[in-house]
């Protein structure tokens, strides 16, 4: 159950999928603060993608402690977050999730909610040469069959998917509706 105040909802998905558009506009519309977390990666992360060179679980350890920090605070502070992360593996999950002090591991109820932004490979493709084209993001499209090999979902987590071929708008308007978040983000 997601709560008025200090939830936090994770816009999931490889890189192309369409976390940073969904997860700006789902701060406009929710007026919950976005976080992405591509912005906590240490620069020798950046470093070692922009050259084609996919990270390690040992690579991204910290970089996932320091976003479960950034939950952990603002669900103290009962704010509402959106994070927008790719959280490929379960166990990438469980750390965010445990930003909730109040989280059993594996337990899968939580103030952190994930929604998995689900997009074919050939469409993830075209998005992420576009991007790189323009000179708009780090991450070269070589890089996305090892995350979309990482990407591991299990039904038993409870992660609601949107089909992100959609509109951003028809998107947000989906997610706005979906069951859990029913009710929360009336101003």
């Amino acid at each position: 159950m997601v709560s008025r105040n200090g939830a936090v909802i994770v816009i999931m998905g490889v890189s192309g999928a369409g976390k940073t558009t969904i997860g700006q506009k789902l701060e406009k519309e929710i007026n919950y603060k976005y976080l992405d977390a591509d912005d906590f990666h240490s620069q020798s992360n950046k470093d070692k993608m922009s050259v084609g060179i996919p990270l390690t679980d040992e690579d991204r350890m910290p970089w996932l402690e320091s976003l479960r920090v950034a939950i952990e605070e603002y669900i103290i502070n009962k704010k509402g977050l959106v994070l927008g992360c790719s959280a490929l593996k379960k166990q990438y999950r469980e750390i965010l999730r445990s930003g909730d002090p109040d989280y059993t591991l594996e337990g899968y109820t939580s103030a952190v909610n994930f929604i998995l932004l689900d997009v074919p490979a050939e469409v993830l493709i075209a998005r992420v040469d576009k991007r790189a084209a323009e000179g708009k993001h780090y991450m070269p499209a070589s890089l996305l069959q090892s995350q979309l090999d990482l990407l591991k979902i299990d039904e038993s987590e409870g992660i609601l998917r949107v089909d992100a071929t959609l509109s951003p708008e028809s998107i947000v308007d989906t997610i706005k509706e979906m069951h859990p978040f029913q009710g929360c983000f009336q101003s």
